[in-house]
């Protein structure tokens, strides 16, 4: 009788602790600072005329609240109703958690790079760096038999077929300007290379507007059925970097509404539904303490690497906002990615360990 309650203890927990993501979906959001994710709107900037685009009135009738939480909620409401109920939030650093890039430099191709590589590499020093020349965990997993030919990135930004290094990774990488459907477009897709290409370019030829990744990558999503899938929105970024705190704010609350958008897909597809797992982060930080510097990152620029990430899905276990003091760095999350999949990645550069604690019971 003790053989047989021993016997079904151990199956039951193999099978509690068996893998059950079997896709995972990447989203990051350029360069939004943690300070508006946890705290909402940021009355210094709002009321400042150089920054708030003549129209205070706007930010604060669509953003302000009567304390934080209502505020943060305002401006990313999926993010902290969902998420905060169902996934795990980190990066307030009024609460202790901590999270940091460990590369020097605090701006993009370096802090993309060790999102996607779990590496630092000192060498890798500016934007217009030439292919990266170390493995990426997307290219990793593309290796992987069950994941071949199943993973997808979409991003604004044409220095992504560099940084995932398209030529040798060998899954597509959909950037900026790049046509999608290849020699032979669905009727959708030749509609959004259209409308692309005929677009309103504030960023000129260097990256597109986000809702065109945004509906590149959801019809990729849609028909396509991709098990790993990145997606990077630009325009939090771009518009920090022209001091446009209204436009800021406005383009990480659509981000928001595009991740709803996507986790909703998700949840009524027979193949995602309850089987995908969702991260969200950033490449780098911004300014704080000297107000100008809001619109600027770099490592000149105090506060710029700081960040914050948030997973949901079946292997997180829902913890919410984490209010204990903890730090974690960017480099954790190539092989978090990884072993939210089932996998341990392994290449020939170091790879940092994952964030253990998102899979804490």
């Amino acid at each position: 009788m003790k053989k047989a309650i021993l016997i079904v203890f151990i199956l039951t927990s193999l099978f509690c602790s068996a893998q059950k993501t079997e896709n995972i979906i990447i989203i990051t959001t350029d360069g939004f600072r943690w300070q508006e994710v946890f705290k909402g709107l940021d009355p210094a900037i709002a009321n400042d005329k150089k920054f708030n685009q003549g129209d205070s009135t706007y930010i604060y009738k669509k953003y302000s609240a009567s304390d934080f939480a209502g505020s943060r909620q305002k401006i990313m409401p999926f993010f902290w109703t969902e998420i905060a109920s169902k996934g795990q939030i980190y990066g307030n650093r009024d609460l202790g958690s901590k999270v940091d890039v460990s590369n020097p430099y605090w701006f993009s191709y370096p802090g993309y790079s060790e999102i996607m590589t779990g590496n630092v590499d000192v060498q890798i020093n500016s934007n217009g760096y030439k292919p990266n020349p170390n493995v990426n965990v997307l290219e990793f997993l593309n290796k992987q038999s069950k994941l071949k030919g199943k993973v997808a990135a979409f991003g604004a930004w044409d220095a992504f077929d560099r940084i995932l290094n398209e030529e040798r990774s060998g899954f597509p990488v959909i950037s900026a300007f790049d046509n999608v459907g290849g020699n032979k477009p669905t009727a959708s897709q030749k509609l959004l290379n259209e409308m692309r290409n005929n677009s309103f370019k504030p960023f000129h030829e260097d990256e597109c507007l986000d809702v065109f990744t945004h509906y590149e990558a959801m019809d990729e999503l849609k028909t396509k059925k991709p098990k790993v899938l990145y997606i990077s929105y630009g325009e939090t970024d771009e518009w920090a970097h022209h001091g446009h705190y209204k436009s800021y704010l406005d383009a990480v609350n659509q981000v928001d509404k595009w991740i709803k958008e996507i986790w909703d897909f998700v949840q009524n597809d027979p193949q995602y539904k309850n089987k995908t797992t969702i991260f969200i982060t950033v490449d780098h930080g911004r300014g704080d303490k000297i107000k100008s510097q809001w619109t600027d990152h770099g490592a000149d620029v105090e506060g710029a690497s700081q960040i914050w990430f948030a997973a949901m899905g079946p292997e997180i276990t829902p913890k919410g906002e984490i209010k204990t003091d903890s730090q974690f760095y960017q480099k954790q999350f190539a092989q978090t990615f990884a072993k939210i999949m089932g996998y341990n990645f392994t290449t020939d550069h170091p790879v940092e360990t994952e964030v253990k604690e998102l899979f804490d019971k």
